[in-house]
């Protein structure tokens, strides 16, 4: 007898960064958990690839922000905006958005730029800042949502997403080796990891695959989506770096790709 299983599926919206890139759009993740969709940071190119899922943006339930730079959020106030378009469809739910402590004050500040433009009918946008300095979880709808402060910017934070059955995805946004992931990242089912840039060209602020896949082994994770490419990425055995530190399944991001967390049905 065939019996359903709750899962969580991840579509790759944006696997790149700032640069330009017909292939790669910048930073988004989407995760749907049951019915609910949750939009992990909403970089240039979001809504396009969103359409191309066949998800409009009141089918987005929360955008969850990792921290603010521009490749990240840039696309926050557009999807706004595009909920003022009569014949765009209305939305009939709030939606909620997420981030790091200091998030109002961003908000407030693109307010001042884009006025009423931005601003939805009362009601319709909640706004939940985590904390920054330390772990922060929340119960939001049929999921729980825990956060930790990571090493990029003073805002920003990774975050776990605990499903029903008991399935769970980490989204590390843009950060250093942190003790914090890895702490956050143990045992989860997927960790979609950022690898900027290959080990020859490590920056502070970011990851190379061979420090991510030391992150993915220590917190034990059952598998790892590597993410966020700049160009020298496409030049580089991205694989073989990883396995210097990582030997489990191993995805190398692209656009529009899925992955089920969960079976369906046994």
């Amino acid at each position: 007898m065939s019996v359903e299983k709750p899962g969580i599926t991840v579509t790759i919206l944006g696997s790149g960064t700032c640069v330009p890139s017909l292939e790669r759009s910048s930073c988004s993740i989407m995760l749907e958990v049951g019915r609910t969709k949750l939009l992990f940071d909403s970089g240039p190119g979001t809504m396009r690839r969103l359409l191309r899922t066949n998800t409009s943006i009141f089918d987005v339930d929360y955008i969850f922000y990792s921290h603010f730079h521009p490749d990240h959020s840039a696309e926050l106030v557009p999807f706004l905006f595009a909920t003022k378009y009569p014949d765009a469809g209305r939305r009939q739910t709030p939606l909620t958005i997420v981030a790091g402590w200091g998030f109002e004050d961003f908000f407030a500040g693109l307010k001042t730029i884009y006025g009423h433009w931005i601003e939805l009918d009362p009601g319709l946008v909640d706004i939940i800042q985590m904390d920054n300095r330390s772990t922060d979880s929340r119960r939001l709808k049929d999921f729980t949502v825990r956060t930790v402060p990571v090493e990029h910017n003073p805002e920003s934070i990774a975050y776990r997403i605990n499903g029903p059955g008991g399935h769970s995805v980490v989204y590390s946004g843009d950060t250093d080796y942190s003790e914090n992931l890895i702490a956050l990242s143990k045992d989860a089912d997927l960790l979609i990891c950022e690898s900027a840039v290959p080990d020859d060209f490590r920056v502070k602020g970011h990851l190379t695959p061979s420090l991510a896949g030391d992150i993915a082994t220590r917190a034990g994770i059952k598998k790892l989506v590597l993410t966020h490419f700049y160009p020298e990425c496409d030049d580089t055995d991205i694989e073989h770096e990883v396995r210097k530190a990582y030997d489990g399944p191993l995805v190398l991001a692209e656009d529009l790709m899925r992955i089920e967390i969960g079976s369906k049905a046994n």
